[in-house]
C-alpha cells in the first residue's frame, strides 16, 4: 500500500473515489456559480439531514493546515512594496541596535538591562502593514483605532517612532534606563509615556481580556448615543504562548455572543514561548482554530507565504497538504533553525513524491519558502478581510519565525526570547540580510539608521500616516470636555442622620448616592454601574428597570418577574453592565470606562461593586494595569471586613483588600463607617477625577450591616477626606485614652468607649479613621520632605497633629489585618503607646458578635487593650487588666486567631 493510499489517522478510507470526485465537482460548481454563502447553506442542510437521520456525523472545527484566503481571492496590495520593505528593514535594524546597546556591560552594575529582539522580529511585517494601511489615529472624522501591542514588541514601536521624529536618538540610547527622565520603558506603559502608549499588555494575558471588553464598551457608547464608534476597530496582538494564560481565552465567547465585529485578534504563532516550543508535539494554530471557531469567531489562518503558492497549486493529490498537516510544531521550529538542505531532507523527504516536486529547486530556494506572517501580500489580505468582517469578531492565526532575520544565533532557537546580544558576525549578517547602509567600520558602534528627511522612504512613511490621521500609537492624556460635579449638598439624603429607629448600611448609602448622581442632567448619562451578578446582594436591583441592563439585541423574552416593580429589564441602550459571575471581565469593563476620557474623549464614571474578598486578590494584576493606564473611577468592596459577612465563611471574608489596594500608588482607598462619610468621599473623588481630571481611582469598602447613621457635622468634611476626624468624646474620667477605628469595627470602638467610662471611669476620644492608607501616604510625604530639607522648619503629618494635643495611649481597631492600622505607627506622637487590634487569620461562619470575639476585635478586647496600654504606661495597676479579663469572660487559653 503506497503512502497516498493510507487513510489519515481517525478518518475513513475513500471506498469510492469516483463518487467522491462527483460530490467535490458539484460543490466546486456551486462555489463558482453561486458563491460561498450558497455552498455553506447546502452543506449545513446536508449535515442537518444526516444528523436528523441518526448518523451523528461529528463536526470538526479544524480546517486544512493552509491559508484561509486562497491566492485567487487576495486583494491587490495598494502600497509601494519596495518602499515598505526598506522602511521595515530600517525599523528592524534600529530596534535591534537599541536592545543590543542597552545590554553592553555596565561596569558599575555588572548586570544586563534585558530586552527582547526576537518578538518584534517575528511581528515586523504585520506591524508595518497596520501602520501603513489600517490603523487610524484619532482625528475629526475618525475616533481612532485602538491597538493592544504585544508587550515584547515595544523596541520595534520605539524604532519606528524614531524614524518619525517622535523619539530622539538619546531616548533610544536610554532604553530601559528611565530614572534620569530620558529613557524608554521596557514595555507599553501609559503611566511612563502618557502621550504614547495607550494600553499596558504585560503581564501577558491581560491584553486579550481587556481588548474584548474595550470593543464591547465601544459598542455600548454607540448604542447609548454618547459617541459614534462605528468606524473604529480594536486590534490586539498576542503571542501563541500567551494564549495559555486563562485570561487570554476566558472571554472569547462574550465577543462572539455580542457580535463584536469591531474586534480583531492577531495571534503571532511563532511556535515558541520562553523555554521551548508552545506545542512541540502538536499544532498550536490548529488548536487555537478549534477554540475560536468553536466559540463563534471568524478565523483566518495565515500560515504560508507566497513562495509556497506554486507548490500548493501543483499538489493535485494533496500530498503536500497531508505532510503539512502531519508535521508537528517542534519539527517546524527545527526547520527554521537550520537550512534549506535540512528542510529538503526532513520535510520534503517524508514522501518521495514531495522530493520529486522540489527536485529542481536549490537549497536556497527551499530555504526561501516563507511563512505567511512574513509575506506582506498575505498579511495585507488577512488584515483587509478581518477589517471587513461583519457580525463576528475575527482572529488571524499568523505563522511566523521567532527571531526572524537574526541568523543562526537566534532564529527559531529556544533561547531566542532572551536574546539581547549579537556578535559581530551576526550583526554583519543582519545588516546584509536587510540591506542596511552601514559600513563594517561603523558596526562596532551600532549606529541607528535614519534616511534623509527628503528621502523617498521618509516621504512615503509620513504620507501613509497622514492618510490615517497621524502617528500611532498616540495617547490623549486629558479629555477635551469639561464636566461639573454636583455640590455636596445635592446628596443631602445621604448626609443627614437617620430618623429614630431607622437603620441603613453603607451599601445602601452608596446606592442612594448613585441614584442621586444618575439624576444629574450632565453626569447622569456618564455613570456606568458594573456588577458581577450581585445586584440583589447590594440592593441595586432597582436599577434594572430604572436604567436597564445593556444587551445589544434588547430583551427577546418576557422576564419571569415582569409583574414586580424591579423586574429584570435588558435593553439595547441599557446603562448597567451586568457581567455575570465574572470579576475579571467586570473589572476589564470598568477599565474600559475608566479610561474612556483618553480612548474616546468622553469622560465616563464607572462604579464596580463586588464582594471585597473577591476583588483585589482576584484581579490584582488588572488593578495594577488600571493604575498604569491612569484609570479614573470607583471600585466598591461590598460586604467588607473579616466579620461583617456573618454566615459565609473563610473564602468570603475579607481582612486584607485594603493592604493590597495600598500597594497601588494611584489607588485612593477608604474604609468608611457611616453614610455621610461615603457621600463626602465619593463627591470629593468625583471632583478630583471628573472636574480636575486627576489620574487616580478610588477604592471604598462598604458593609451590609444596618445601624443608625449620625449624619455629617459641621467641620468634619476636611478630616473625612484626609483620613480621620474626632467623632465623639467622654469627659471626667480618672484617666484618658484615644480610641481609633474604621469600618464596621468603629461601632465596637464606640461601645468600648461606653464600657471604659461605665466600668472603669476612663474617658476617651473616639476617632473615625476613614483611611489609614491615606494617612500613611501623607505622613510619608512629610517625612520625605523633612529628610530632603533639613534646614527648613520640619513639617508635621496630619495624623500627628491631630493626636499631639490629646492625652493617653492610642488604640486602633479595624476589621482588617493588624498591618492595616499598624502602617501609621511611625507617625504617632513621640513616647505615646500605640496598640493595634485586627483580624489576622482565616475567616469562618458565625454571628457577627461571635466572629468579633474570635478575632479579638470586639468591644471587650478594645477595653482590654486600652487598660493594658494604661498599665504599660504605669498609669493603672496591672491587676485591672486581669480584672477585665475575668469581668468580660475572655478565654485566655483559646488559640491565637491567626493560627486557628
Amino acid at each position: 500500500m503506497s503512502t497516498s493510499d493510507k487513510p489519515e489517522t481517525g478518518k475513513t478510507a475513500d471506498v469510492d473515489a469516483v463518487e467522491t470526485q462527483e460530490w467535490l465537482d458539484s460543490l466546486e460548481a456551486v462555489l463558482d456559480r453561486e458563491g460561498p454563502e450558497r455552498a455553506h447553506f447546502l452543506l449545513e442542510q446536508l449535515t442537518d439531514l444526516a444528523r436528523r437521520s441518526g448518523s451523528n456525523i461529528p463536526y470538526s472545527p479544524h480546517t486544512a493546515y493552509v491559508n484561509t484566503i486562497p491566492p485567487g481571492l487576495e486583494p491587490r496590495h495598494p502600497g509601494n512594496m519596495a518602499m515598505e520593505e526598506r522602511i521595515r528593514s530600517y525599523v528592524r535594524w534600529n530596534a535591534m541596535a537599541m536592545v543590543v546597546k542597552a545590554n553592553k556591560h555596565n561596569p558599575e552594575d555588572g548586570g544586563d538591562l534585558g530586552g527582547h529582539i526576537a518578538s518584534f522580529a517575528s511581528l515586523a511585517t504585520m506591524i508595518g502593514a497596520g501602520q501603513n494601511h489600517f490603523w487610524h489615529a484619532a482625528s475629526e472624522d475618525h475616533g481612532g483605532d485602538l491597538v493592544y501591542f504585544q508587550g515584547h514588541s515595544s523596541p520595534g514601536m520605539y524604532a519606528r517612532a524614531y524614524l518619525e521624529g517622535r523619539l530622539t536618538e538619546e531616548q533610544l540610547d536610554h532604553f530601559r534606563q528611565e530614572v534620569g527622565g530620558k529613557g524608554l520603558p521596557s514595555y507599553p506603559h501609559p503611566k511612563l509615556m502618557p502621550e504614547f502608549w495607550q494600553f499596558p499588555t504585560v503581564s501577558m494575558g491581560l491584553g486579550p481580556l481587556m481588548a474584548i471588553y474595550q470593543a464591547r464598551f465601544l459598542k455600548y457608547l454607540h448604542a447609548r448615543g454618547i459617541a459614534d464608534t462605528s468606524k473604529r476597530k480594536v486590534w490586539v496582538f498576542c503571542g501563541d504562548g500567551e494564549m495559555d494564560e486563562p485570561e487570554s481565552l476566558g472571554a472569547i465567547s462574550l465577543a462572539a455572543r455580542e457580535k463584536l465585529d469591531n474586534l480583531i485578534f492577531v495571534i503571532n504563532c511563532n511556535l515558541q514561548r520562553l523555554d521551548g516550543p508552545v506545542r512541540g508535539n502538536g499544532k498550536i494554530i490548529q488548536e487555537l482554530e478549534g477554540e475560536f471557531r468553536g466559540s463563534g469567531w471568524n478565523v483566518i489562518k495565515l500560515i504560508w507565504g507566497g513562495y509556497w503558492d506554486p507548490l500548493l497549486a501543483r499538489d493535485k493529490e494533496g500530498i503536500l497538504r497531508k505532510v503539512m498537516q502531519e508535521t508537528v510544531d517542534g519539527e517546524y521550529q527545527a526547520f527554521k533553525a537550520n537550512d534549506g538542505a535540512y528542510v529538503r531532507e526532513h520535510f520534503f523527504g517524508k514522501d518521495p513524491r514531495l522530493l520529486e516536486m522540489v527536485s529542481r529547486m536549490s537549497d536556497e530556494e527551499i530555504w526561501r519558502l516563507n511563512r505567511g506572517g512574513h509575506d506582506p501580500y498575505k498579511v495585507y489580505a488577512a488584515f483587509d478581510a478581518a477589517q471587513n468582517s461583519v457580525g463576528q469578531p475575527t482572529v488571524i492565526l499568523a505563522k511566523t519565525i521567532k527571531g526572524y532575520g537574526l541568523g543562526a544565533i537566534a532564529q527559531g532557537q529556544n533561547p531566542a526570547h532572551q536574546q539581547k546580544k549579537l556578535d559581530i558576525d551576526s550583526l554583519k549578517g543582519f545588516r546584509d540580510r536587510f540591506n542596511i547602509p552601514i559600513s563594517d567600520e561603523q558596526l562596532e558602534k551600532l549606529p541607528y539608521f535614519k534616511p534623509a528627511e527628503d528621502s523617498p522612504e521618509m516621504k512615503y512613511l509620513r504620507e501613509r500616516r497622514e492618510k490615517l490621521g497621524g502617528y500611532y500609537p498616540s495617547r490623549r492624556p486629558q479629555a477635551d470636555e469639561q464636566l461639573k460635579v454636583p455640590a455636596l449638598e445635592v446628596f443631602k439624603a445621604v448626609l443627614e442622620p437617620t430618623s429614630e429607629g431607622r437603620e441603613i448600611s453603607t451599601t445602601q448609602a452608596f446606592v442612594r448616592f448613585l441614584n442621586q448622581l444618575l439624576r444629574d442632567k450632565q453626569l447622569g448619562e456618564r455613570v456606568v454601574p458594573i456588577l458581577a451578578d450581585e445586584s440583589r446582594t447590594f440592593g441595586m436591583e432597582g436599577l434594572f428597570r430604572q436604567i436597564g441592563i445593556y444587551a445589544p439585541e434588547g430583551q427577546k423574552y418576557t422576564p419571569v418577574d415582569k409583574n414586580q416593580v424591579m423586574y429584570y429589564k435588558e435593553s439595547a441602550n441599557g446603562q448597567l453592565l451586568q457581567e455575570g459571575i465574572n470579576e475579571a471581565g467586570a473589572f476589564a469593563s470598568w477599565i474600559a470606562a475608566a479610561t474612556s476620557y483618553s480612548t474616546n474623549n468622553r469622560i465616563m464614571i464607572p462604579f464596580f461593586i463586588y464582594y471585597s474578598m473577591f476583588g483585589f486578590q482576584r484581579i490584582g494584576d488588572l488593578a495594577w494595569a488600571a493604575g498604569d493606564m491612569q484609570s479614573r473611577g470607583f471600585l466598591l468592596g461590598g460586604t467588607a471586613g473579616r466579620t461583617t459577612l456573618n454566615g459565609e465563611g473563610l473564602q468570603h471574608e475579607d481582612g486584607h483588600s485594603h493592604i493590597l489596594a495600598s500597594t497601588i500608588p494611584n489607588c485612593v482607598s477608604y474604609d468608611p463607617t457611616f453614610s455621610h462619610e461615603v457621600a463626602v468621599i465619593m463627591q470629593h473623588g468625583l471632583k478630583r477625577m471628573v472636574e480636575d481630571q486627576e489620574n487616580v481611582y478610588y477604592y471604598l469598602t462598604l458593609m451590609n450591616e444596618n445601624y443608625p447613621q449620625p449624619g455629617l457635622k459641621q467641620g468634619d468634611v476636611d478630616g473625612i477626606i484626609k483620613g480621620m476626624y474626632k467623632l465623639q468624646s467622654t469627659e471626667g474620667g480618672k484617666h484618658h485614652v484615644q480610641l481609633m477605628g474604621s469600618g464596621t469595627i468603629l461601632r465596637e470602638v464606640m461601645k468600648a468607649q461606653e464600657l471604659l467610662k461605665q466600668d472603669w471611669d476612663i474617658s476617651s476620644d473616639v476617632w473615625s479613621v476613614t483611611s489609614f492608607t491615606e494617612l500613611r501616604r501623607e505622613g510619608l510625604d512629610v517625612d520625605r520632605h523633612n529628610l530632603l530639607h533639613p534646614d527648613d522648619k520640619p513639617k508635621v503629618p496630619y495624623i500627628t497633629k491631630q493626636l499631639e494635643a490629646t492625652e493617653g495611649p492610642i488604640i486602633a481597631s479595624t476589621d482588617y489585618m493588624k498591618l492595616f492600622a499598624d502602617q501609621v505607627r511611625d507617625f504617632m506622637p513621640k513616647e505615646r503607646t500605640y496598640r493595634v487590634l485586627g483580624t489576622d487569620g482565616f475567616g469562618r461562619s458565625d454571628f457577627r458578635y461571635k466572629l468579633r470575639e474570635h478575632f479579638e476585635v470586639d468591644r471587650h478586647f478594645v477595653v482590654l487593650a486600652a487598660l493594658k496600654a494604661l498599665a504599660d504606661d504605669g498609669v493603672i495597676d496591672k491587676a485591672k487588666v486581669s480584672e477585665a479579663i475575668q469581668k468580660y469572660g475572655i478565654d485566655t487559653n483559646k488559640a491565637n486567631p491567626h493560627h486557628a
